[in-house]
């Protein structure tokens, strides 16, 4: 067996980022041949991922990106089994570097992102055959789990992300003023991760939601012992509860308890004689 050299493996462990006794061992085993090396530890590397395949992957990093003119925005959730591995620079800027591949190729769905193929330093791999080489290189499963993306091109983005990466949200809103509406955007960004909304608009909660949430309050009213003939006027009053929680615009600002969204967004009209709306937006929270 030829001597395997400390540059070598050195070499092995900056291009593939695995240990320095699995590069030594793969070299070893490649009778020192740096390609085949390579290729070596991909393999043990999508083993590995295979091996690992039913590991539950509940901790990682809710990473987010947005475009220089902030009129396009991706937001993913990655994947990993231990939280020491998620705080790691080889996790989150792995993570990082999704994100940009997944904005610069507009991607809608993970399967697009998935299906793409990464630069020479990966191999020419796509994504998801790349996170199974991650699988070895780390030693946990690894998961894209989820990926949106949000256009703004009459408007503006913005977003929020919790410290620890854990919570973050990502919001568009339509205005003729997109420069004065940056800090709302981004006060919009933290609302929406803070109290968790599910629409913009009362009129968007899905039927089914609303017609569940009535059967609860009528049952609820019934078993309490109301009279029938008020049973309908305390399931509206209830229901206009639900509202002010799962709706964006009619739930109590986080920076001022005193006021509702659509009030903020009623004096940033007043203020700045500007039309503006909120577009759409995303709300990602690790595990949920």
């Amino acid at each position: 067996m030829s001597q395997i050299s400390a540059k070598d493996v050195k070499h092995l462990r900056d291009t593939t980022g695995v240990g320095m006794m699995e590069c030594k061992k793969a070299l070893e085993e490649t009778g020192g041949d740096m390609q085949k090396a390579i290729e070596y530890l991909r393999k043990k590397g999508a083993a590995l991922a295979a091996k690992r395949a039913d590991r539950e992957a509940s901790e990682g990093a809710i990473c987010i990106l947005l475009s220089d003119d902030q009129k396009k925005g991706i937001i993913l959730e990655l994947n990993c089994e231990t939280d020491f591995v998620a705080r790691g620079e080889v996790f989150t800027g792995f993570a990082s570097e999704l994100a940009g591949l997944a904005l610069a190729n507009q991607c809608q769905t993970k399967e697009q992102l998935l299906a793409i193929r990464l630069g020479e330093a990966y191999g020419g791999e796509s994504v998801e055959e790349t996170l199974k080489s991650m699988t070895g290189k780390l030693g946990e499963k690894l998961e894209l789990r989820r990926l949106a993306m949000l256009s703004a091109e009459d408007g503006v983005l913005e977003s929020y992300i919790h410290p620890g990466s854990q919570l973050a949200s990502l919001v568009a809103i339509t205005t003729d003023k997109p420069e004065e509406a940056r800090s709302l955007a981004k006060d919009l960004a933290m609302q929406i991760a803070a109290s968790a909304p599910i629409v913009a608009d009362r009129s968007l909660v899905p039927d089914d939601y609303v017609e569940k949430e009535k059967e609860i309050y009528r049952q609820q009213a019934l078993s309490q012992g109301k009279a029938e003939q008020f049973v309908d006027k305390i399931v509206m009053g209830r229901l206009d509860k639900y509202y002010q929680e799962v709706v964006l615009t009619e739930q109590t600002f986080i920076k001022d308890q005193n006021v509702r969204v659509s009030q903020v967004l009623d004096e940033f009209r007043k203020k700045n004689k500007a039309q503006v709306a909120v577009k759409g937006f995303v709300r990602y929270q690790m595990g949920a």
